[in-house]
C-alpha cells in the first residue's frame, strides 16, 4: 500500500458460496504507518482473487465467521473497541 508495507498477521475466513469473506489483520512494517495495525475486511471470488468491492456478510454467515475470529486474538480485541460502549 502507498503509506506502507506489512503483512497478514491474522485471519478469520469462511466459505461463502460465491465469495469467501474475510477479515485480516494487518501489520505495518514500514512507511507512515510503520508499527500500526489494521484490519482489512475483504471478500475473495471463487478463484481466490481479492474482490474489489465492499465486503458483504450474509447474516447466515456470522456464526461461521465468529468461530473464525476466535482463533484470532489479537483482531477480535481491536473489533472489540469498535462495538463497546
Amino acid at each position: 500500500m502507498i503509506w506502507g508495507s506489512g503483512k497478514v498477521i491474522e485471519e478469520a475466513a469462511i466459505e461463502g458460496g460465491l465469495h469467501a469473506p474475510a477479515l485480516q489483520l494487518l501489520s505495518y512494517e514500514d512507511g507512515e504507518k510503520k508499527g500500526q495495525m489494521a484490519i482489512r475486511f475483504a471478500a475473495y471470488d471463487t478463484d481466490g482473487e481479492l474482490e474489489r468491492r465492499p465486503l458483504i456478510i450474509n447474516e447466515r454467515e456470522l456464526s461461521s465467521l465468529k468461530k473464525e475470529l476466535d482463533r484470532s486474538p489479537k483482531m477480535k480485541a481491536l473489533l472489540k473497541k469498535l462495538v463497546a460502549d
